[in-house]
């Protein structure tokens, strides 16, 4: 038996119905937690950032100092270290000190691996 149920949207109401209800709930059953989904969600938005992604892009190849990633992307050291501390904080990126030098490289293939995926969909197209 399929139910209905009223929504109310921006002042109007319409009649909607559920077609499919196994599929609702099995989307239901299959749903992430609330707290992995904004978890995700801040991952692929932390990724999403120009600047970041340039980063770590650019350290998909091999690992870069500070001072070298804010001279390929043009922007200032301290802007760099301002999203290099964003994306180690996601574990998207870790570091290795080596004397005063802070080399920095993604954090496992992983992450490489979201990135190159979601390029080789785009380019699909």
């Amino acid at each position: 038996m399929k139910k209905e149920r009223t929504v109310i949207l921006q002042g109007e109401q319409c009649r909607c119905r559920c077609i499919h209800r196994d599929r609702v709930d099995a989307a239901h059953e299959h749903a992430l937690a609330s707290r992995e989904n904004e978890k995700l969600a801040t991952l692929f938005k932390a990724m999403g950032d120009p600047n970041r992604l340039r980063i770590l892009w650019a350290l998909n190849r091999e690992e870069m100092c500070v001072c070298d990633l804010a001279q390929f992307i043009g922007v200032t050291e301290s802007a760099v270290s301002h999203q290099l501390r964003q994306l180690r904080g996601l574990h998207l990126v870790a570091n290795r000190r080596e004397g005063p030098v802070l080399y920095y490289r993604l954090d496992d293939d992983h992450v490489r691996d979201l990135i190159e995926l979601a390029l080789e969909h785009l380019r699909e197209e």
